[in-house]
């Protein structure tokens, strides 16, 4: 049996995750978190053999998240479930230590074969994974100046760029306005940018949202 801990901040997401997976035999949901905190607790306590984590958390993010997990049980697989598009958000977990990344779009068809593998010690890569790390290997030695910002900041750049309020962005992440404006600095810093239209711009450009 592969016992599933599920990371999801929305129930109705856990609780659609645990419809597909109820008449799988050889899969069970036996535990369930809300956020980070909560995650790393019941890994303390509990034995499992996959966690399906989101990325995006209140607090603190799912890539956050799973660099933590991976630090006090580095051989407990972790499937990133995301609404985020492969593209965007697959390498950087990958890299991160997570065994396969999953949209949310696609979990109904390949949740279950995803579970499996990831639990199997192998990863889960879709092609179109596959295909942007092969892109990777094939970057020029001077990558794109958005690869220089931290998780955190990579999430507040895609949120700005999607339209968010400072306010929204902390309302979404459980951080203070003035935090998500200080990423935001840092974030024009790193990208030598002077405001959000420029922003905005640089994350079309560099297909980092979705038009």
């Amino acid at each position: 049996m592969i016992h599933v801990l599920i990371v999801d901040d929305h129930t109705i997401v856990r609780k659609g995750i645990k419809q597909l997976l109820e008449d799988t035999p050889d899969i069970r949901v036996s535990g369930e978190a809300e956020h980070a905190a909560e995650m790393l607790r019941k890994i303390h306590h509990h034995h499992f053999d996959v966690v399906v984590l989101d990325i995006s958390l209140p607090g603190r993010s799912g890539v956050e998240a799973l660099k933590q997990l991976k630090s006090i049980k580095p051989h407990l697989p972790v499937l990133i479930l995301s609404m985020y598009p492969e593209d965007q958000y697959a390498l950087r977990v990958i890299k991160s230590g997570a065994a396969g990344y999953l949209t949310k779009e696609s979990a109904p068809g390949e949740l279950e074969t995803a579970i499996r593998k990831v639990s199997a010690g192998k990863r889960y890569i879709s092609s179109k994974v596959a295909d942007t790390l092969a892109d990777n290997l094939n970057e020029p030695m001077e990558k794109p100046s958005y690869k220089s910002l931290s998780d955190r900041e990579f999430e507040v750049l895609r949120r700005i760029a999607a339209g968010e309020t400072l306010t929204q962005i902390s309302q979404s992440l459980s951080l203070s306005v003035k935090t998500i404006s200080t990423y935001r600095t840092r974030i024009l810093n790193k990208l030598n940018l002077n405001n959000n239209s420029e922003l905005i711009r640089y994350a079309i450009q560099q297909r980092l949202v979705d038009l």
